[in-house]
């Protein structure tokens, strides 16, 4: 099974929503993701970079994954729309792998989200492109998805605003940020234009182990 297999990972991620600075999710009084999202609906794009990966004996190294997620409502209440894409170097136990861990079957922090889930749109083989400019994060998938984020502006020295919000992803150390213009995303009959609003980064260091 899977959920067997021990797995770790470490790298970066990024994601750029079309909620206003700063997204409700991250500030719900009631409980984690309770509020609703400022335009009704949550479309969001979150983009991964393994730079150190293993999954049982399976390498992961410098491979990319991207999640396009759509909720009618907040994200508490399920029933998430989710298409998933798998960077196209990875070869068959790559993908698998990388199947597991991102769908949640594998354990880890994406479990959090599985029971959410209301409709798997499938997942694609694609070109992906991650890069990290000094504090800026982008991401591009051709003819799909295009993406950068930088850090919110602030008075601190070292230029970022850090928040400690419980997110799954990352619960202790997750950045403020805000999308570029142009950011864009057009598949599975979706077409999203997140340019100048909520945007987040982190470094990942997850594992299926205790």
């Amino acid at each position: 099974m899977a959920a067997q297999v021990q797995w770790q990972l470490s790298g970066d991620y990024f994601e750029n929503c079309n909620c206003s600075v700063v997204c409700p999710c991250l500030i719900s009084k009631a409980a984690p993701l309770t509020a609703r999202p400022t335009e009704g609906v949550c479309n969001v794009p979150l983009i991964f970079h393994i730079e150190n990966g293993k999954y049982g004996n399976i390498a992961l190294d410098g491979l990319n994954v991207a999640l396009a997620i759509h909720t009618p409502g907040p994200m508490a209440d399920g029933n998430w729309s989710v298409a998933a894409y798998i960077d196209e170097r990875a070869d068959d136990k790559q993908t698998e792998a990388l199947g597991a861990i991102f769908t949640g079957a594998a354990g880890g922090p994406m479990a959090h989200f599985a029971p959410l889930i209301g409709k798997n749109l499938g997942v694609r083989k694609v070109a992906i492109s991650y890069k990290i400019e000094g504090k800026k994060r982008s991401a591009e998938i051709p003819s799909i998805l295009h993406l950068s984020v930088d850090p919110l502006p602030t008075a601190h020295a070292s230029g970022e605003m850090w928040a400690n919000t419980g997110h799954p992803v990352n619960p202790d150390k997750l950045a403020l940020a805000m999308g570029a213009i142009g950011n864009t995303f057009s598949d599975h009959g979706m077409q999203w234009d997140n340019s100048g609003k909520n945007g987040h980064y982190a470094p990942i260091r997850w594992s299926n182990q205790s």
